[in-house]
């Protein structure tokens, strides 16, 4: 489990959940990894340990998502930390529902400054240190292929930017041999939306398989796309959601 090795990855937003799994799968696959956090420094450094148990490189970067230059600063810290740069996995989010009548505009930016400038700004950032070969996955959402409820489509509308945002940085980056493709989970067992919780038997009911993912599900596509068999893999949206959009 080697197809990583002497790779370098940060993953944003990796102190628990779906990015905890990323970051550590990476390293389970051979890589050095990096990992952001806003706020839960014991959690992240719980990730690190983890990492660091499997005989790889990791160090926490403190970084608010919502703040430009808090996102360039990661990059270029995990850049010197690491002594290079080959994966970046925009996996930071926020999720606020409310419907369009009602939504506040402080809600709308942080949704848009989280969720659609943060994977753009990290990537720019990144773009310079990336060399042939590289890799840029984008963590986005099954909502954006399938609206549910009435109170979650602002969030949903910037996870729907991240397909255009993912097609057009492929076209641009082809020609250096970078990769760049979206993950987008569907239901998804984590601290945000448990499986166990209020809603939880609806959201099952949408999927053919009738289970909620867990966040290693998430973790083995990101893996996947990160490795060199993801090769002739760009531009692409690959949703694991159980079917919950078919």
């Amino acid at each position: 489990m080697t197809e990583l090795s002497g790779k370098r990855a940060l993953v944003t937003g990796a102190s628990r959940g779906i990015g905890a799994a990323i970051a550590i799968m990476l390293a389970d696959k051979g890589a050095d990894v990096a990992i952001t956090y806003e706020r839960s420094a014991d959690r992240a450094a719980e990730v690190v340990r983890a990492i660091e148990n499997k005989g790889r490189k990791s160090v926490a970067i403190q970084a608010d998502s919502a703040d430009p230059a808090a996102v360039k600063r990661s990059v270029d810290e995990a850049f010197q930390a690491l002594g290079g740069l080959d994966i970046l996995v925009n996996n930071a989010a926020i999720a606020l529902y409310d419907t369009i009548a009602n939504i506040s505009v402080g809600d709308i930016d942080a949704l848009l400054s989280v969720n659609v400038r943060s994977p753009l700004l990290a990537s720019q950032a990144a773009i310079p240190h990336l060399k042939e070969g590289g890799r840029i996955v984008t963590i986005g959402s099954a909502g954006a292929e399938r609206i549910v409820g009435d109170t979650g489509t602002v969030y949903y509308m910037t996870k729907s930017a991240l397909h255009s945002f993912t097609r057009g940085l492929a076209r641009e980056l082809g020609s250096r041999d970078i990769t760049v493709n979206l993950v987008q989970p569907g239901s998804t067992d984590t601290d945000m939306n448990p499986a166990n919780g209020e809603f939880a038997d609806f959201q099952r009911s949408l999927s053919p398989l009738g289970r909620f993912g867990k966040p290693d599900d998430i973790a083995a596509a990101v893996a996947f796309l990160a490795s060199p068999a993801a090769r002739q893999i760009t531009g692409a949206i690959l949703t694991v959601d159980g079917g919950q959009t078919t």
